[in-house]
């Protein structure tokens, strides 16, 4: 028979904070992304890398957060941590692929689109190996046209973040693109869930006892939401977070940052073998 799903057993209390998570994720991923356009070629990697786990972070949290809400009336669920922690790493590997991509070709037709594909297919891929790490008394069936349009929707978001974040057009500019990303990931997971539907096997017996979806996955999601909050401070006492003037000129025409600064003398500098100016001889004698 056919389960009775509820994905939203409390509320609107799971859908507004897992939008909450999703967007904090994508403004630091965003910001990071935005930052390695701004620094020198030897740390750009690093950043790059911060924004993928964060972006990665934010959405797999995002999605569990609202798979809080997520019950089937006549059987209890159980999740499958080797799977629920794969679907992790696919999400911050295939986010950071993306990144990379269009960290280092720039905002090009060809990156942003090779770039937002495999980042909306790691979105996507993350949201359906996590619905396969749950385990309950029947199948899990979809409706392949909504499957479809929830990775399409995937693929749209993650071009549209990606393109965002290599405008480099300062603090709230990334802002405005984390709280779009976070709407367009979480208007996926729920038109995901929208094409599922349960098929029970065995007893139809309403459950008892057993823990919440809540108590189950609470526990598993301290180690990104710790990693979240470490990036967050990281972002925060970046020198590079209330960027001048000058910053953003020279990212708008191709040229990054100096930084850190260099001392003088160092090869790289423009001022190095430059001789000092002449200083002045004494006086020569007046004469009357």
């Amino acid at each position: 028979m056919q389960g009775t799903v509820d994905g939203f057993s409390y509320g609107l209390v799971t859908p507004v904070a897992a939008y909450l998570m999703a967007c904090l994720g994508g403004a630091l991923g965003l910001r990071c992304t935005t930052r390695s356009l701004l620094v020198a070629h030897s740390w750009r990697p690093g950043w790059l890398a911060l924004g993928s786990a964060a972006i990665g972070s934010g959405i797999w949290t995002m999605h569990f957060i609202a798979m809080m809400g997520f019950t089937v009336e006549e059987a209890p669920i159980h999740y499958d941590k080797a799977l629920t922690f794969a679907s992790l790493a696919v999400a911050i590997v295939m986010v950071g692929i993306g990144i990379f991509i269009v960290g280092y070709r720039g905002a090009t037709g060809a990156a942003l689109f090779t770039g937002g594909t495999i980042t909306g297919l790691g979105v996507a891929s993350m949201h359906y190996l996590g619905m396969a790490g749950m385990r309950l008394r029947g199948t899990l069936e979809y409706n392949t046209f909504t499957v479809s349009a929830s990775v399409v929707i995937a693929v749209v978001a993650a071009s549209a973040a990606l393109w965002a974040a290599a405008q480099v057009r300062g603090f709230l500019w990334s802002l405005g693109a984390s709280l779009v990303m976070g709407l367009a990931v979480s208007g996926m997971h729920y038109v995901g869930m929208a094409a599922l539907s349960v098929h029970l096997h065995g007893s139809t017996a309403a459950p008892t006892g057993g823990d919440s979806p809540a108590e189950l996955l609470a526990p598993m999601m301290v180690g990104p939401l710790a990693f979240l909050l470490l990036a967050g401070v990281i972002v925060m006492f970046d020198p590079l977070m209330v960027m001048g003037k000058a910053d953003l000129q020279s990212a708008a025409q191709g040229q990054h940052a100096p930084y850190p600064v260099p001392r003088s003398g160092d090869r790289h500098d423009p001022r190095a073998g430059r001789r000092p100016p002449p200083r002045p001889g004494p006086k020569a004698p007046q004469s009357w």
